[in-house]
């Protein structure tokens, strides 16, 4: 019986922002909530990924935990592991998506939604600033939705005054 008042409170909910025009903001990046696992290719190295999003207080935040473990290569040859933290944020002053990374290796990097595609089938983040890099670098974040389970996402940097070059590029495979 409380499962079904609680549907119906959803339900209701629902249909009240639909009625007073509101939108889900949150919409085209739903998509990603769940755990992936995926296959990374880098400029040195091959390695492995995992990477978990989940909302975080009330839907306001989107966190994403993300790891790559490289292989041993020779521009590598201890292999590397990369770890960062991330959190999705709406600027609805700005109406856009905000994206700020934290690196273990102490970059955090700042992004907003630079192109989301009709379908929201490719989405775009070119960064707003990156802390502890020399000035001038950018960064893009860009992710291809290839199906229900199924996503590539790649990794490109700029120099000050450069072109965007591809730096990692990983296809994701929903787990959960």
């Amino acid at each position: 019986m409380r499962k079904s008042f609680v549907i119906i409170g959803i339900l209701s909910m629902l249909i009240s922002a639909a009625a007073n025009g509101e939108e889900d903001v949150w919409a085209p990046l739903k998509y990603f909530v769940g755990k992936w696992e995926g296959k990374a290719v880098s400029k040195s190295s091959i390695g492995a990924a995992t990477r978990e999003y989940e909302f975080l207080f009330d839907g306001k935040f989107l966190q994403v935990r993300n790891k790559h473990v490289y292989e041993p290569s020779t521009a590598m040859p201890e292999g590397q592991t990369h770890e960062d933290l991330g959190l999705f944020s709406y600027d609805r002053i700005r109406k856009t998506f905000v994206l700020r990374q934290f690196h273990i290796e102490g970059f955090v990097n700042q992004y907003a939604l630079d192109s989301l595609s009709a379908d929201s089938t490719t989405i775009i983040f070119v960064t707003e600033g990156i802390e502890n890099i020399p000035a001038g670098w950018r960064a893009k974040e860009q992710y291809e939705i290839l199906g229900e389970n199924e996503f590539i996402e790649f990794f490109k940097l700029a120099p000050p005054g450069g072109e965007f070059e591809a730096y990692t590029e990983t296809h994701f495979t929903r787990v959960e």
